[in-house]
């Protein structure tokens, strides 16, 4: 039985952000490569790469913890720490280069103390899912739980795992499991995505804003107000996620994602040179894949193709980087492949991905892939399968829409299309014009 919604009418709030960081929604979101793996600076001013950090609580902990463990060498719980802070720091700056520090700090925690170290097969099972190993976070996590059943952290990461592997019940089940222990943003902000997820968004928005306003440290309220924001954004509301996103970077200037969010939203409402702006202004702080795509696409849907070429070779070069320090991430590739490079070349990685994990997220991926090839048969029972839960997803209902247009469905064709334009009519610079093209012919 689904409890969620019960308790999130009923329980109250406490606590902060997640300790490994926050559930990605897209899942193809990739971490920032960087140009070496050198160690911060003794004083945190300097990044590998070469990049500048910010003067965070985070930075200066890491550097704290360093000097404890010049000190306490031998001390398995400020290991642990340390591997986390890590994983968590690549999250912020997009680097990486932490990831190899982060399991080495992990790895040597439990080798300190390898009975019942919950802190140590947590942070190994949150870096796993930095890196997309998420058969291998969802290990971690459930010896994590078998060793501490009351360590919260365990379950953020164990939820996550799931989600991405595609295992619906359990995810939900691993959500239920973490409010039940800490009722808070970490907690209520995966049990928006899982609601979100099977179409109950009116909820998940209700779990968002009971989290709002349990959060008082500004990067958790700006968080927060992020994810808001993209709801209303996923739903075709632009205007009011703008006015969103441009909250939660007053909430929290230094926050990112609501930047580029904020770049989103002023694209679909057509203002494209302010679009233009924050897009090169989020991919200067953290040039994510996913950020370098979506400013590629607006650069291409405005007829400027060089500049879309030049997001697009970052984002390969981004990429590769990103696959040197242990990121695994077909997903990625094997989209922009399929809107953006060798339609067969994405088949053979997404087909790698589905046999790794099948989620909603890879089916679509892979079900487009196959049409881009001619194979629309094989492509409409994936496409079919993205749908399964009931997610109000524009691009999966354009994917659906279009499969069945090239299979002569014309009637599940009109209907999947006018979905994708009801639920988000600018859901993609590129595609959602094709959409309307489309749907005129079919009318």
């Amino acid at each position: 039985m689904r409890r969620l919604p019960l308790l999130l009418t009923t329980i109250a709030l406490c606590g902060g952000l997640a300790a490994f960081g926050a559930l990605d929604r897209t899942g193809t979101g990739v971490p920032r490569p960087a140009a070496d793996t050198a160690l911060p600076a003794a004083d945190g001013s300097r990044l590998p790469g070469g990049r500048s950090a910010p003067d965070g609580s985070l930075t200066r902990a890491i550097t704290a913890d360093q000097q404890r463990l010049r000190q306490l060498p031998a001390d398995a719980a400020l290991w642990a720490r340390l591997g986390a802070e890590y994983v968590e720091q690549a999250r912020l700056t997009a680097d990486p280069a932490y990831y190899p520090k982060a399991e080495e700090a992990l790895h040597r925690s439990l080798a300190l103390a390898p009975q019942a170290n919950a802190d140590a097969l947590t942070g190994l099972g949150a870096l796993a899912n930095a890196r997309h190993l998420f058969d291998q976070a969802r290990e971690f996590a459930e010896q994590a739980v078998t060793a501490s059943p009351a360590h919260w952290p365990a379950y953020a990461v164990l939820v996550d795992a799931r989600t991405q592997l595609g295992d619906d019940t359990g995810a939900t089940e691993a959500v239920q499991q973490l409010l039940d222990r800490r009722p808070g943003t970490a907690s209520f902000t995966r049990a928006a995505y899982d609601l979100e997820q099977h179409g109950r968004t009116d909820e998940a928005r209700a779990a968002l804003r009971q989290a709002l306003d349990g959060a008082y440290d500004p990067a958790d309220r700006a968080f927060c107000q992020y994810q808001i924001a993209e709801l209303d954004r996923n739903s075709g509301r632009a205007d009011d996620a703008l006015t969103g996103y441009r909250q939660a970077l007053r909430t929290d200037p230094d926050h990112t994602p609501a930047l580029a969010g904020q770049a989103r939203a002023e694209a679909a409402l057509g203002r494209n040179d302010d679009a233009l702006r924050d897009y090169a202004a989020a991919v200067a702080r953290v040039p994510l894949p996913q950020y370098l795509l979506e400013l590629g696409e607006l650069q291409e849907s405005l007829g400027h193709p060089e500049q879309a070429q030049e997001q697009y070779r970052l984002l390969a070069a981004e990429q590769r980087l990103a696959a040197a320090n242990g990121v695994v991430d077909d997903l990625t590739l094997g989209q922009f492949q399929a809107d953006h490079g060798d339609p067969a070349e994405a088949v053979r990685l997404l087909r790698a991905e589905w046999a790794r994990r099948q989620n909603v997220l890879v089916a679509d991926a892979l079900a487009w892939a196959l049409h881009r090839t001619g194979a629309d048969a094989e492509a409409l029972d994936l496409a079919r399968r993205a749908q399964a839960h009931g997610w109000h997803n524009a691009l999966f209902r354009y994917h659906l829409g279009t499969i069945e247009h090239a299979l002569g469905r014309t009637d599940d064709a009109r209907t999947h299309l006018t979905e994708a334009l009801t639920i988000d009519p600018a859901f993609n610079p590129l595609q959602a014009p094709l959409a309307r093209s489309v749907l005129a012919t079919l009318r």
